[in-house]
């Protein structure tokens, strides 16, 4: 059997239909293709350590790259910090002082990165960021606002695991549905992108999904199974 990597973002991608709640059926699937002897690596806008503990509870390859890519936690106390929250806060400044409605959100505590509420112009954010010369990355997630250090994304994050666990591109399947994955699909073979996405998520990707969330995620490996005949 040839093993395979699956990284697959959480919310939007194995939720029920953009709820936030887990998609039971889709957890399942997951869970059995790591038992099979596949990787399935969570690659979030979360935390890693939430990431990390549906690994546990799911059943699932227990590492997690979460924060966009800023944060990698391999157990409870062992993490990889890519990214510099005080670069983060000081622009998050800059922006809470010169653009109206801007406001953090209540997540699980940040290591590397700030979270935002969707409320404020994004654009208009960035432009000021850039004639300060300030430079991060500014996102959205659909779940919230993102500001990371400059470089940081999920396909910067998840090139970490790839070299520490020896794992080649050919060998990676990464499923998602937002901007924010277009780094992940980049250093995948295989990127599949779920009916939720949006048009730019969905040409970014080598398979496009009708279902949404997590039945799209069960849709996408009925899909792969002919490619993949051991699951």
């Amino acid at each position: 059997m040839k093993k395979r990597t699956f990284a697959v973002d959480i919310d939007g991608t194995i939720t029920e239909n953009g709820g936030g709640r887990i998609h039971l059926g889709a957890l399942e699937a997951l869970r059995h293709l790591t038992n099979m002897g596949h990787n399935v690596i969570y690659v979030t806008g979360r935390s890693s350590v939430e990431g990390f503990l549906l690994s546990v509870f799911g059943g699932t390859t227990k590492i997690a790259v979460g924060e966009n890519g800023g944060c990698i936690t391999f157990d409870s106390n062992d993490h990889i910090l890519l990214g510099n929250i005080d670069e983060c806060k000081n622009a998050f400044d800059v922006i809470k002082n010169n653009v109206d409605n801007v406001k953090e959100k209540l997540v699980f505590p940040r290591m590397t990165e700030v979270v935002l509420e969707r409320t404020f112009d994004l654009d208009l954010a960035r432009k000021l960021l850039s004639e300060k010369n300030i430079s991060v990355e500014l996102s959205d997630s659909q779940y919230a606002y993102h500001i990371n250090s400059p470089g940081i994304d999920k396909g910067t994050g998840f090139r970490k695991i790839m070299k520490r666990l020896s794992i080649s591109s050919d060998d990676v399947i990464a499923i998602g549905d937002s901007v924010t994955d277009i780094p992940l699909f980049k250093v995948a073979k295989t990127s599949i992108a779920l009916g939720n996405a949006s048009d730019q998520v969905k040409s970014k990707a080598t398979m496009v999904v009708s279902a949404k969330a997590g039945d799209g995620v069960i849709e996408a490996l009925d899909k792969l199974a002919p490619k993949l005949s051991e699951i």
